[in-house]
This record gives C-alpha cells, sequence and structure tokens, in this order.
C-alpha cells in the first residue's frame, strides 16, 4: 500500500497548539493574610510549648543537683570509712590539709581553678568536677563559670562551733558513730548555696538565731534548695517565706526557711 493511501487511513496526528497570547497555569501561592495566620498559629504554639519545655530543664537540673549531692554523701561515708570513722575536716575559710574542699568562691583565681577540688578529700570518691557545681548554678568569674556551688554543714567535720558565743549544747560532729548516734537520717550535711553568699566549703548555721541564714541557701530550683543527709539521701527544700529569696534581706529568727534548716542542722 502507497504511503498516500495509508494516510488517507490512518492520518497521522497533528500537534495541538496553545492558541497565541495564552498562559500557563500558576500554581496557587499564600496570600499574605493567610502567611500571616500560619505565623500567629506558630506563635501561639511556641507560647504553649516553651513553658513547658522550661519546667522540664528545671526538673532535669533539680534531678541532677540531687544525684550530685547522694554522690557527694557517699564520698563522705567512703572517706570517714578508710580514716576510722573520722570525717573529712570542714572549717572556716578551707583550713586544714585534709579538708573536704578547698578554694574560696569569692577569689576569682580560686573561684574557677579546678585543682582546689581536686586536692579536696572528697575527690578520690566523687571525681568529677563537675560534681561540686549545680547544673542550675551559671555564676561566673571572669567569664568562666564557678566550679563549686555546695558547701558542708558548719556543725559537721570539726570542733570549731563548740567555741561559738552560745551555742547553748548544741553538738558537732566529727566521727560517723557520733551521726550515727543523733540519727544520720535527720541531719544535713552539704547543700546548694546562694550563689550571692558562697564563699568557702563551710555554711554557717547560728542555733542562737544571732544570725539568722549568715549563710544562705540557693533558690535557683524553682525556689528551693537541694541538701544531702548524713545516711546518704538527699531532699529538696521549697522556700516559703519571700524574704529567703533576697541575698540582702534581714532575716527573723521566726523566718519558717530558717527554722526548718536549723531542725535538720544538729542536736543537743
Amino acid at each position: 500500500m502507497s504511503k498516500k493511501a495509508q494516510d488517507s487511513i490512518w492520518p497521522r496526528a497533528v500537534p495541538c497548539r496553545r492558541p497565541t497570547g495564552t498562559r500557563q497555569p500558576v500554581a496557587a501561592a499564600f496570600t499574605l493574610i493567610e502567611a500571616l495566620v500560619v505565623m500567629a498559629i506558630i506563635a501561639i504554639l511556641a507560647g504553649l510549648l516553651l513553658p513547658a519545655l522550661d519546667k522540664a530543664k528545671a526538673r532535669g537540673n533539680r534531678i541532677a543537683c540531687l544525684s550530685q549531692l547522694k554522690q557527694l554523701a557517699l564520698s563522705s561515708q567512703m572517706y570517714a570509712a578508710d580514716n576510722n570513722g573520722k570525717l573529712a575536716e570542714n572549717l572556716p575559710a578551707g583550713q586544714g590539709s585534709t579538708s573536704w574542699v578547698l578554694g574560696n568562691m569569692k577569689i576569682t583565681n580560686e573561684a574557677t581553678n579546678e585543682t582546689l577540688i581536686r586536692q579536696g578529700k572528697f575527690f578520690p570518691y566523687a571525681s568529677s568536677v563537675s560534681t561540686y557545681r549545680c547544673p542550675a548554678d551559671l555564676s561566673r568569674a571572669e567569664g568562666m563559670l564557678r566550679v563549686r556551688s555546695y558547701a558542708m554543714n558548719s556543725w559537721m567535720g570539726s570542733r570549731t562551733m563548740e567555741t561559738y558565743a552560745n551555742r547553748n549544747g548544741y553538738r558537732t560532729f566529727v566521727r560517723d558513730s557520733e551521726i550515727a548516734a543523733a540519727g544520720a537520717a535527720t541531719l544535713w550535711m552539704l547543700l546548694d548555696e546562694h550563689e550571692a553568699h558562697i564563699d568557702d566549703g563551710w555554711f554557717l548555721v547560728t542555733m542562737d538565731d544571732s544570725r539568722p541564714f549568715a549563710s544562705l541557701p540557693a533558690t535557683r530550683h524553682q525556689n528551693g534548695y537541694v541538701l544531702n543527709f548524713a545516711d546518704g539521701h538527699a531532699e529538696d527544700y521549697r522556700v516559703r517565706d519571700p524574704n529567703t529569696q533576697k541575698p540582702m534581706a534581714q532575716i527573723s529568727p521566726e523566718n519558717s526557711d530558717w527554722i526548718r534548716l536549723k531542725q535538720v542542722t544538729t542536736t543537743k
């Protein structure tokens, strides 16, 4: 069959041509109002989620602080076990070569000096420098984070408070047997000290009310602080009196936070 005959039977397809001047369809786009609505929804969701994230972070820091203080309480027990029941020393200004920790956080070159942490008697048992700083403590010296957030009960680790005026028969503790007799679960050892107050590793508690909160606990855990006890457990205490949250406030002996801390500091 000739090509002409084929074309008459099966005509060839003719390409479809778009009329001159027509445009391709344009994909749909957001209008300005629609974009603003989407942005508003994102902002609302962020506003709802950020407080929850902040709370989760605060909770994580508190749990980490509790864990670190438990580890330091265990370090005290292990030190005593290795030293015939004698507690690591705890003296004002970090005096003595057998102090639980060295360094003054108000002195710049000591506040960031990790060597002073390593020289303390707890370090062989709690051998990470980060264990001595609360993860929520962002206080700095010369732009660097301080190496320590914790201080020890002034009635533990030395007889210093026996020479303090008007101690009213309250006991000091330098051996684990003395703590056991008084009740290890009811006596705190170390706590999270306020960044405006922390200096040496000695936390002064005046049982005669002569200087309420001369050393002040931290309030960085949602208006609370963490402390450990001689039996190894740790707790968090919420601060109830508004004056306790002010580093320079005059504290009354009737301050409920002060009374609560005294109750777990020592016994007669």
